[in-house]
């Protein structure tokens, strides 16, 4: 089966690592978005997916706008491949592209389909506090993510998961997932199945708001938020932007799914909760730990935070640099 692979991150590079270590797929090429300004000195980057082309002597496409870029369009024409392979490549594809292929596009989507179309599907789903998630591989249309369905893998998302964890598990099982698909769809031993649109919800990208801390939410909502988004959660101390990159809600119904360091913390549940601070009130400061934050309702271990122009750190060390006191207020992010 000849391939010409699309896919620009780091969650994208498991799947070309597994195409070009299988004997019966063969990788033409690859379309990646153009190198990318980056870092002090503004130098031009490669994405994850060209460097680890390049270490395969394997041609590199990188048009701009691919809709309108000709010669990429005659290249992938006369490439004749059976089937494009997309992973998080980041530019919507013309109808004209997806009917190139013999056999059809097929995706690698980071969500359940109908659930979670769009950019941001493991950042989403994190967010709405979803317990359970996965991949499908779906032959695209020119909608977003509107595609028949093709096989699915589910993987359970833990309490204290954040979107980086979340996507380098489900970039190994999209991985997996695309090779058993790819071999059935050579066998004819799948059947597409249509999406029912009625189920559907979109995962948008995010935006700067989306970023921005209110104290006044719930403490599982925070926490939700601030995994979801990892690791740009804004917070406010001192007048000074602050940025949570790692919380725990603390509470009865939450115990069971916190490691031991944490559990501890169970001993003092109820002297903790006796007293009803402001949103946003360091309420207490768990030796060795970190400081505990009143929200609307509950209450929020803060786990690690970055400084602004600083590396992060543990929520203790935080306490002791800052030498933050109970009583003491973080406001919302700005």
């Amino acid at each position: 089966m000849k391939i010409i692979f699309f896919g620009t991150p780091q969650f994208a590079v498991p799947t070309l690592e597994k195409l070009l270590n299988h004997p019966d797929l063969e990788v033409l090429a690859v379309v990646t978005q153009p190198d990318k300004r980056r870092g002090r000195g503004n130098q031009l980057i490669p994405s994850p997916v060209k460097e680890l082309a390049l270490t395969h002597q394997l041609p590199v496409w990188q048009p701009a706008r691919i809709k309108k870029d000709q010669e990429t369009l005659d290249l992938l024409q006369a490439a004749a491949a059976d089937v494009f392979v997309v992973v998080a490549y980041g530019q919507i594809l013309s109808q004209q592209i997806l009917d190139m292929p013999k056999i059809g596009c097929v995706n690698v989507h980071g969500s359940i389909l109908p659930k979670y179309r769009g950019a941001a599907p493991i950042q989403w789903c994190l967010y709405h506090g979803e317990k359970e998630t996965g991949i499908t591989t779906m032959l695209m249309d020119a909608g977003m993510d509107t595609g028949a369905m093709l096989l699915k893998a589910y993987t359970p998302i833990a309490l204290l998961d954040n979107s980086l964890d979340l996507a380098k598990v489900l970039s190994q099982l999209g991985a997996d997932l695309l090779i058993e698909t790819l071999l059935k769809l050579q066998h004819q031993e799948i059947e597409p199945i249509p999406q029912d649109d009625s189920q559907a919800t979109y995962a948008s990208l995010i935006k700067k708001p989306d970023y921005s801390i209110d104290w006044s939410q719930k403490a599982i909502a925070l926490h939700n938020q601030i995994r979801g988004f990892y690791p740009d959660c804004v917070a406010t101390l001192r007048g000074n932007s602050l940025k949570i990159t790692a919380t725990a809600p603390l509470g009865s119904e939450y115990w069971a799914d916190l490691p031991p360091s944490l559990q501890v913390l169970e001993k003092d549940w109820d002297n903790l909760s006796s007293y009803l601070g402001k949103p946003g009130e360091v309420v207490s400061l768990a030796k060795g730990i970190g400081p505990i934050i009143q929200t609307g309702e509950g209450l929020l271990l803060l786990r690690e935070v970055q400084i602004a122009g600083k590396r992060p750190q543990s929520g203790w060390d935080f306490v002791n640099g800052t030498r933050l006191t109970v009583g003491e207020v973080l406001e919302n992010g700005q």
